[in-house]
């Protein structure tokens, strides 16, 4: 049994994500959280939309969902303490148009966080 921690702010992310556990997922031993995030200067919709994407893509599993609010690394980091999950998936970067490399959110919990830490690949936007 694996838990699986979703690490998003946009809807490319979460499909990133979706499309990485499509063939490491065992719904009926694996769990899944997606935690998006709502920063400040940030599309309000974008966080429940990225947990829209993850309901009907990672339906399977039946995925929890939760909407935090404030910076992305804190928020992040909190919710690894809360949800202790095996292993963390994050994008990038933020996938929104523009963005390029690894942005600073991915950078953050690929430093911090305390276990496996899967950087997904995004599609170019």
């Amino acid at each position: 049994m694996t838990d699986y921690l979703v690490a998003t702010a946009s809807v490319h992310v979460t499909a990133a994500a979706a499309d990485y556990l499509q063939a490491r997922l065992d719904p009926s031993e694996d769990s899944v959280v997606v935690v998006g995030v709502r920063e400040p200067g940030r599309h309000e919709r974008d966080a429940g939309d990225a947990a829209n994407v993850a309901r009907s893509r990672l339906a399977a599993a039946i995925p929890e969902t939760e909407v935090r609010e404030g910076d992305a690394t804190t928020e992040l980091l909190a919710a690894l303490d809360d949800h202790d999950p095996d292993v963390v998936l994050v994008g990038a970067n933020a996938g929104t148009e523009g963005a390029s490399g690894v942005g600073s959110t991915a950078t953050a919990l690929l430093a911090d966080a305390d276990r496996p830490v899967v950087v997904v690949p995004l599609p170019e936007l």
